[in-house]
């Protein structure tokens, strides 16, 4: 099984918030509501792979 880390980015202000393990194989992109500090409220985050 494998598995690597990624990154959930809020789509609002864009800050990297969480970091998180995924499966690699046949998995689709993450999109959680998460807590984000900058706004102080619960955002959409979306996965990013970090560079």
């Amino acid at each position: 099984m494998a598995r690597e880390y990624v990154w959930l980015e809020c789509t609002e202000c864009g800050d990297r918030n969480y970091r998180t393990q995924k499966e690699t194989r046949g998995t689709e992109r993450l999109e959680l509501k998460k807590y984000c500090k900058r706004l102080r409220r619960h955002t959409i985050h979306k996965e990013s792979r970090k560079k």
